[in-house]
């Protein structure tokens, strides 16, 4: 007989995979640069967001990440996120040919299951870019989504990046995380 417990702690580990798996997918489709395929990841209210990181005290720690609306990095919506898309579809996108080769690496996913049915994950990544023929960039962080399920797939509807440094040294930023 399974105990409650331990349906529960099934549950979470079925989750868990699932989840794993999605990101997983999210990486491929980006290192192999199906970016229409990637956006239909996101549910149309999405907000990606990359706040800059601040050297603080102790003390202040609360003042480490920038609040929305204070000169972040990103602040998107999908229609943003669509016309980066579309730029870098155009051939336009100067700073983007030919096209960096990335390799995004995630892991150390924790899942919490929300009322509603959505669900908190927070993932662990480290983005390596390689662009031209000299040009070499790894940006590594963590980054906070918030989960919905569409249609029985999974969307991110919420999507805040936080880079472990606090100055970008590449050239542009012109990647997704």
């Amino acid at each position: 007989m399974v105990t409650d417990a331990q349906a529960t702690a099934a549950n979470r580990a079925e989750l868990w995979h699932d989840l794993m798996q999605f990101y997983i997918r999210e990486a491929w489709l980006l290192d192999e640069r199906r970016f229409r395929e990637w956006l239909d990841l996101f549910t149309e209210d999405v907000f990606y967001f990359m706040p800059r990181r601040l050297n603080v005290h102790r003390r202040e720690t609360d003042r480490e990440l920038t609040a929305e609306g204070d000169l972040a990095i990103f602040e998107d919506d999908k229609t943003y996120l669509t016309m980066r898309v579309e730029r870098l579809e155009t051939g336009m996108a100067w700073g983007e040919d030919p096209p960096s080769r990335t390799r995004h690496l995630v892991g150390n996913l924790v899942v919490e299951p929300q009322p509603a049915g959505e669900v908190n994950a927070k993932t662990a990544f480290i983005l390596y870019r390689s662009h031209h023929e000299t040009e070499e960039n790894v940006f590594a962080g963590y980054r906070e989504d918030l989960l919905r399920q569409i249609d029985g797939n999974w969307k991110i509807a919420r999507r805040t990046i936080v880079l472990d440094s606090n100055v970008i040294l590449a050239k542009n930023l012109s990647v997704f995380f």
